[in-house]
C-alpha cells in the first residue's frame, strides 16, 4: 500500500516544472493557475477518435458526479475539445454551475424529451469557454418519468435527440464530448443516458459508503447493454473527495483499484472546499480558483480522459430509426364470456420494467371498491 497522499502529490505534481523558482507552496499555485488560466496559450488535449457520448452514473449521492461533469466539461472545452454538457438531474446543479439559467420556463431538456423541442433549441452557450454548451435542466424534469411513462420507446427519448442533434450540425462544429450528468437515482431519466451513452464514468466517493450498491449499478449496465444499447460499457472510474490525511482512502483506492484496473483514472480529486465553493458563483473550481488542487486535479482527470480518447475506433454504429419492435403476442381464444368479459392478458414485461423494477404485471385492484 502507498504512503497516504502519494498518489495525490503525484497527481498535483504532473506536468509541472520543478526548480529554485517553484520550491514554495505560493508559487507552486501561482504555477498551476498561470497554466490554467492561459490553456488556450498551450498545445491542447488530442481529440477522439469519435464523438465520445459519456454517461456520468452512480445512484448514490454525495459522490461528484455533477461535480465532475462540470470540471471535466470546463476542463475539455478550455484546452480546445468542443463539449456539451448535458444536465438531466431535476436539481440542476450542473446548470448552476455553469452560469446557465434553468429557472421555470427555460427551454430545457425536459422539452427535449417530452415536447417536441430539438436539443438544438435548448442548448446554451457558457461563460466559461466558447467550446462550452450545456442543455440546462429545471424542476419541470421531476415530473418526467411520470410524463413518460406512457410514451412509446420512453428509454429512448434522449438518444435520438442527441443523433438528431448530432446529424444536423456541420461537422467541424460537432462536440468531441457529450457529457451526460445523471440524477443520484436508477430511475428512467438514468436509463435514458445509459441508452444514449456510448461509456459510462462513474465516479467513487473515497469512502466505503460509496462502494455499496455500485453491484446493482454494473448490473442494470450490463441489462442495458444485453437488451437496449449494445455499445455502452463502463469505460472509467474517477476517486474523488480524496483525502490524504487518512489511511481509509488510500485502503479504498487500492480497493478500487484492484478490482477496476485500468478503468480508473491515475488522476484523483482531493477534498478541497475551493470546488464546493465554485458552484455558489455560478462557476467551474477551474474559473473560481485555477490555482487550487482540485482545479489542477481536474485538469489532469481531462488529460487523462483525453488521451484515452486518441485510441477509440471511429463509430460504425448505424443511427438508430427505430427501436426493436417487442415480440408478437398470440392472442388467446376465450370460451363465451359468462357475466363479463375475458380477464385481460399482460404481454411480456419491457426491458425497461426489468430495468426499474416495475412490476411486469398491473397491480390488483385496491381500496374500498376492491372485489
Amino acid at each position: 500500500m502507498t504512503d497516504p497522499g502519494e498518489r495525490l502529490r503525484n497527481s498535483l505534481a504532473a506536468d509541472l516544472p520543478v526548480g529554485p523558482d517553484f520550491d514554495s507552496p505560493i508559487a507552486m499555485e501561482a504555477m498551476r493557475a498561470t497554466r490554467v488560466l492561459h490553456a488556450a496559450d498551450q498545445e491542447p488535449f488530442p481529440a477522439p477518435g469519435r464523438i465520445r457520448v459519456v454517461t456520468v452514473a452512480n445512484q448514490k449521492g454525495g459522490v461528484g458526479k455533477t461535480t465532475s461533469t462540470v470540471n471535466l466539461g470546463v476542463a475539455l472545452a478550455m484546452y480546445g475539445l468542443r463539449t456539451l454538457v448535458i444536465d438531466l438531474d431535476p436539481q440542476g446543479n450542473a446548470s448552476t454551475a455553469l452560469g446557465v439559467e434553468h429557472t421555470v420556463g427555460t427551454p430545457s431538456i425536459y422539452d427535449a424529451l417530452v415536447g417536441d423541442n430539438t436539443l438544438a433549441e435548448v442548448t446554451h452557450p457558457t461563460t466559461a469557454s466558447p467550446n462550452l454548451f450545456c442543455v440546462p435542466a429545471t424542476i419541470d424534469l421531476a415530473g418526467a418519468e411520470i410524463e413518460l411513462v406512457s410514451v412509446v420507446a420512453r428509454e429512448h427519448r434522449l438518444r435520438r435527440s442527441i443523433e438528431t442533434y448530432l446529424h444536423e450540425l456541420p461537422a467541424e462544429e460537432r462536440p468531441h464530448y457529450v457529457l451526460i450528468d445523471c440524477p443520484p437515482s436508477l430511475g428512467l431519466l438514468t436509463l435514458n443516458a445509459l441508452v444514449a451513452g456510448d461509456e459510462v464514468l462513474i465516479p467513487i466517493q473515497c469512502e466505503y459508503y460509496a462502494l455499496e450498491g455500485l453491484g446493482q449499478l454494473l448490473s442494470n449496465i450490463d441489462l442495458v447493454r444485453a437488451h437496449l444499447n449494445p455499445g455502452i460499457s463502463v469505460s472509467t472510474i474517477l476517486l474523488t473527495m480524496y483525502d490524504g490525511r487518512t489511511k481509509l482512502a488510500d485502503q479504498v483506492a487500492d480497493e478500487v483499484r484492484n478490482h477496476f484496473g485500468d478503468l480508473v483514472l491515475k488522476a484523483v480529486i482531493p477534498r478541497n472546499v475551493r470546488v464546493s465553493e465554485a458552484p455558489g458563483y455560478g462557476q467551474s473550481v477551474l474559473t473560481y480558483d485555477p490555482g487550487s488542487r482540485g482545479s489542477t486535479s481536474y485538469v489532469e482527470a481531462a488529460r487523462e480522459l483525453a488521451r484515452r480518447g486518441v485510441a477509440l475506433p471511429a463509430s460504425t454504429a448505424q443511427p438508430m430509426s427505430q427501436p426493436p419492435p417487442p415480440p408478437p403476442v398470440a392472442t388467446p381464444v376465450y370460451p363465451p364470456p359468462v357475466g363479463g368479459p375475458p380477464p385481460p392478458v399482460a404481454g411480456p414485461p419491457s426491458v425497461a420494467a426489468l430495468v426499474l423494477g416495475e412490476p411486469a404485471t398491473a397491480p390488483a385492484q385496491r381500496g374500498r371498491h376492491a372485489t
